[in-house]
């Protein structure tokens, strides 16, 4: 590293002009400083940008589509910030049917682009998430019970290492990278820069459902669908939300890979809970399925604060359980996007061993989130300590959690994140990264 490395791509500094811009994340409370963004137009830009923070010892973040929920795994005073949101390249190869994308493309774009072609990608619940984040980190979504996590259909990958070489992994060439960077969770090895995926093909149309609830009828939604959603169809996805009691309601949002008859036929069991006060249910061609579920998330200009926390399900809440939800959403803030999120699981992603790959936690019923959310500054401290306070109390009931929904409360977070398989993956992190160039307050540490 003797020669002086210069920054290429689209670099600004603190001063330059767009660096307010360049700094703005999803969540308005990670107010960072970074010394410099670089913009990569291509893979070599990144490696020149790693070899340059080494140089000059400054540390760095990877940014892909700015949603971290933690706003210091993508930023950092003083340091640069490395980003690939410029680098959007989708490569389609329908003989083998599989898919290179730069790591720079939101989800929302890689699922349009693809419907388009008649082929399905997996997808979280909002289409402005970079992929290069969602991916590493296991990717659950809506279709998991068909297609897998969104890591379950990653095939190979490009990598730039701390010493700023590029490295390919696929099934047959450094392995234990492509195992690790299925679920193993962005910033821990080096910085993607593409993805092989494989991807299947869709269906001409689906049928998509949106049902809401009153707030007061949240428990007896919750109890039937934590029973019902497990055992529906593994064609079917759904996500149940409740909102806080100061103005929220209970709302739940999924799709059927298949028609409107047999939708509603799965549908049934919750469809009889409770007095729904809105049911929209379309059978639609799949294209505008998509867009039904990815409803537009306008990422910069998020006026709340949030604080959310994670884990998954092993069996229905019991009594206590939802003594804990109903104090959270009762002291949660109104009209805010707090609440509680729940998504089904099963199917394709149960299918999986759980150390077949580094997400572990494949044997839940289902996935859980809650968030606490603020506009003032003020009230930070208190909204944090509400989530905090809800997972202490929620731990009897949940196992783990999702390193894409993390929780800096977490002490000791690898085996919580990870579980049996965090003792691998430190080992693969002092393979590629042994000096711990690619860290964050809660990045795996090396062997």
């Amino acid at each position: 590293m003797s020669s002086k490395v210069k920054l290429t791509g689209r670099v600004i500094f603190k001063g330059d002009p767009g660096y307010e811009a360049a700094r703005k994340n999803w969540d308005p409370h990670t107010d960072r400083f970074p010394k410099v963004f670089v913009f990569a137009q291509k893979t070599q830009d990144v490696a020149n940008a790693i070899r340059w923070a080494r140089q000059n010892h400054i540390p760095l973040r990877a940014r892909s589509g700015r949603h971290a929920l933690e706003g210091n795994l993508s930023q950092i005073n003083g340091g640069i910030v490395i980003d690939v949101s410029e680098m959007k390249k989708i490569t389609l190869d329908k003989k083998n049917g599989t898919v290179i994308v730069e790591t720079g493309n939101q989800v929302g774009r890689i699922v349009d682009t693809l419907a388009r072609q008649r082929y399905m990608a997996p997808f979280g619940d909002s289409p402005t998430v970079g992929i290069g984040g969602i991916t590493p980190g296991g990717g659950i979504g809506p279709l998991q019970r068909t297609t897998g996590l969104i890591c379950d259909n990653l095939i190979g990958l490009e990598m730039v290492d701390a010493k700023g070489r590029v490295i390919r992994a696929n099934h047959k060439q450094n392995s234990d990278l492509l195992w690790a960077s299925r679920g193993g969770g962005g910033g821990n090895f080096g910085i993607y820069t593409k993805y092989k995926f494989k991807v299947l093909p869709a269906p001409a149309k689906a049928t998509v459902f949106s049902i809401t609830w009153p707030w007061e009828q949240f428990e007896e939604v919750v109890r039937k669908w934590q029973v019902w959603a497990p055992n529906a169809s593994n064609k079917l996805g759904s996500e149940l939300s409740v909102g806080p009691k100061k103005g929220g309601n209970v709302s739940m949002l999924g799709i059927y890979l298949g028609s409107k008859v047999k939708a509603l036929h799965q549908l049934k069991p919750i469809l009889s809970v409770g007095t729904p006060t809105q049911k929209v249910i379309r059978y639609l061609p799949y294209t505008e399925a998509t867009k039904f579920m990815l409803a537009p998330d306008p990422v910069l200009t998020q006026r709340y604060s949030n604080q959310f926390s994670s884990g998954f399900g092993k069996q229905p809440f019991p009594d206590k359980a939802y003594k804990v939800m109903r104090e959270f959403l009762e002291k949660a803030e109104g009209g805010t996007p707090a609440g509680f999120f729940f998504l089904n699981w099963g199917g394709a992603v149960s299918r999986v061993a759980p150390q077949a790959t580094a997400f572990y936690w494949r044997q839940a019923k289902y996935y859980v989130e809650w968030n606490s959310s603020w506009v003032k500054p003020s009230h930070a401290a208190r909204n944090i300590a509400l989530a905090r306070n809800t997972r202490k109390k929620l731990k009897p009931y949940i196992v783990g959690s999702y390193i894409n929904v993390p929780d800096q409360g977490i002490k000791c977070p690898g085996p919580v994140y990870y579980g049996k398989n965090y003792a691998r993956l430190k080992k693969i992190k002092a393979k590629y990264d042994p000096k711990n160039v690619f860290n964050n307050p809660q990045s795996i540490p090396p062997a």
